[in-house]
């Protein structure tokens, strides 16, 4: 079996699976039913070791997308992988990931979720260095040391909760405790890392340097939803606390995650900081008390935002892999398939009328318009939506309209198995919003709003398309709004400057120290005075003694006269 058929064996298998364990969900969700698995593997005196698997309508459902999103992304790694010289090792990282995602979903016990987050970070680190230079290092790097922390929180919780006499975490979920605040704490910590909200975003756009079918992986529904999700598993502990603090600082991930895309040139980063707009907001309406409504969204957005990798990765390929949106132009006239995918896709993340992601985003807006929530948070959301569609439009002006790029030499033509992959995730991002909703919701809040407020996510669509069709056409000193400033410009454009203490900081500022720690230890006077005192003194006296027993007349008579006159002075 050739290296390509086993591509095509292993999205045959993932496909099928997916497809059995999706409708499985279906009856699951159907008819209330709930599969709680517990195998023993070892027990010594009181102690045991468990492997426990929660099969719902919820890991189910989520398992069942997972599989459908990855065996398109198999199927067109296929051809995007086939000038690779590893695409062996690179079917197998990916299958890998997919495993650790399952592990992660279907646990009830923190061990097994233990697992499971493990081999996410320690997987996606292989597969963003997978291109083998500098930039990928150091971004693979930034990533698995940033995942570290939320795995040490995990493994905090593990303790935490075995004081309690058990990993499960379901049995304690319903009691409030003296100390549950620690564990929440843990776990939000946790999720956060892994989600990439303030202060660990700057991870998330940097893992770019993977393959892009990997990226169509990671930031749709595997690696930075595993943190929402583990939330959503956590729901029941988390309504019982204030969590006004954590939910300012995911509204604010949102807010400048939307406002850095807009200054943003790099295809992959602007769709990897839309990825980072959309965890902001399923974290928000998460922290507000709805774990449904986020799942929701988790899942139409998992559709919609792997179709968008999936397009931006044929449409580098075709641009002789350059990123940059400002030597792309006019590709609807050379890639009509793709731009029309892409531009379905971009719909539905800005929330257009009856596309999937409408359906989710308006049902957040309305719910949150209807709790008791301040201004400020009002606004926030209401402008994040404004700044999706925003640099969605003007990434729509940069690639596919009459703007010219400087890009004139070009590969431009659309593979069939690439197009074939994208077909299945254009119907999804279409109907899947409806059909979720009908499932998930069959009796729907009565939510009686004024027809302003009823309107208003739609004005701020048509406004913020409106808005960054007119940023399009701005240079970067413009004198509009304060953009002269170059420090503004670059704040806003470079997270916050929250890059600048984690990753450049890591690789930029640690080589000066550590090339001078080198200069001072190993190439001074400190190696000679302190680390090899010892071994020279004891390589000193082995040398006499070796001189010395080397039967020399002389010296025999030197240590006999020696002897004699201490033995008189005695």
């Amino acid at each position: 079996m050739n290296i390509m058929s086993k591509y095509m064996f292993w999205f045959y298998i993932i496909l099928f699976t997916g497809l059995f364990i999706f409708i499985l969900g279906l009856y699951f969700l159907m008819f209330d039913y709930l599969l709680f698995m517990d195998w023993e593997i070892i027990t010594l005196n009181s102690c045991s070791i468990v492997m426990t698997l929660l099969m719902d309508w919820m890991s189910l459902i989520f398992m069942g997308s997972v599989l459908f999103i990855s065996s398109m992304v198999i199927y067109y790694s296929e051809d995007y992988m086939m000038e690779d010289m590893n695409k062996m090792r690179f079917l197998i990282l990916v299958l890998f990931f997919i495993l650790s995602m399952m592990f992660m979903i279907i646990s009830p016990n923190l061990i097994s979720i233990l697992l499971g987050w493990d081999g996410l970070g320690l997987v996606s680190y292989c597969l963003v260095i997978y291109f083998q230079n500098y930039k990928s290092y150091n971004a693979g790097m930034l990533t698995v040391l940033t995942n570290r922390i939320g795995d040490v929180a995990i493994l905090i919780g593990v303790a935490w909760l075995f004081n309690k006499g058990s990993w499960h975490f379901l049995y304690y979920n319903f009691y409030l405790m003296n100390w549950s605040w620690m564990f929440l704490f843990l776990i939000v910590l946790a999720a956060f890392t892994k989600s990439a909200q303030i202060p660990f975003s700057s991870w998330l756009p940097a893992a770019m340097a993977a393959p892009t079918p990997v990226s169509a992986l990671v930031h749709s529904s595997t690696l930075v939803t595993a943190g929402v999700y583990l939330l959503i598993r956590f729901s029941d502990l988390l309504l019982a606390f204030d969590l006004s603090f954590i939910l300012l600082l995911s509204m604010l991930t949102m807010f400048m995650s939307g406002l850095g895309a807009n200054f943003e040139y790099d295809l992959k980063k602007i769709i990897a900081l839309s990825t980072l707009s959309q965890l902001g907001l399923m974290m928000s309406i998460l922290f507000m008390g709805y774990s449904s409504i986020a799942f929701f969204h988790l899942l139409t957005h998992a559709f919609f935002k792997a179709l968008l990798f999936l397009c931006a990765g044929l449409m580098i390929h075709c641009m002789n892999d350059s990123q940059d949106i400002r030597h792309m132009g006019l590709l609807v006239n050379y890639l009509p398939y793709t731009s029309t995918c892409f531009v379905i896709a971009n719909f539905s993340l800005c929330g257009l009328p009856f596309m999937s992601g409408f359906y989710s985003k308006d049902m957040v807006l309305e719910i949150m318009t209807m709790n008791y929530f301040n201004l400020f948070i009002y606004l926030l959301f209401y402008i994040s939506v404004g700044l999706t569609v925003s640099y969605s439009m003007r990434l729509i002006y940069y690639c596919m309209t009459s703007y010219s790029g400087l890009l004139p030499y070009n590969m431009m033509f659309e593979s069939m198995i690439m197009m074939r992959s994208m077909l299945f995730l254009v119907f999804m991002s279409v109907v899947s919003g409806s059909c979720l909703s009908w499932l998930l919701f069959p009796y729907s809040e009565l939510i009686i709003m004024s027809l302003s407020c009823k309107l208003l996510p739609l004005i701020f669509i048509l406004f913020g398309g409106w808005v960054g069709y007119e940023i399009s056409f701005m240079t970067l000193f413009e004198t509009v709004l304060g953009l002269k400033s170059k420090l503004l410009v670059f704040f806003m454009g470079s997270m916050w400057f929250m890059p600048n203490f984690s990753t450049y900081m890591l690789y930029s500022k640690s080589t000066y120290l550590s090339k001078n720690c080198v200069d001072f230890l190993d190439m001074g006077w400190g190696e000679y005075i302190m680390s090899k005192l010892m071994s020279l003194y004891l390589l000193f006296i082995s040398k006499l003694f070796l001189f010395y027993q080397n039967n020399n007349v002389k010296l025999f008579f030197c240590s006999f006269i020696l002897m004699f006159f201490i033995i008189v002075m005695v």
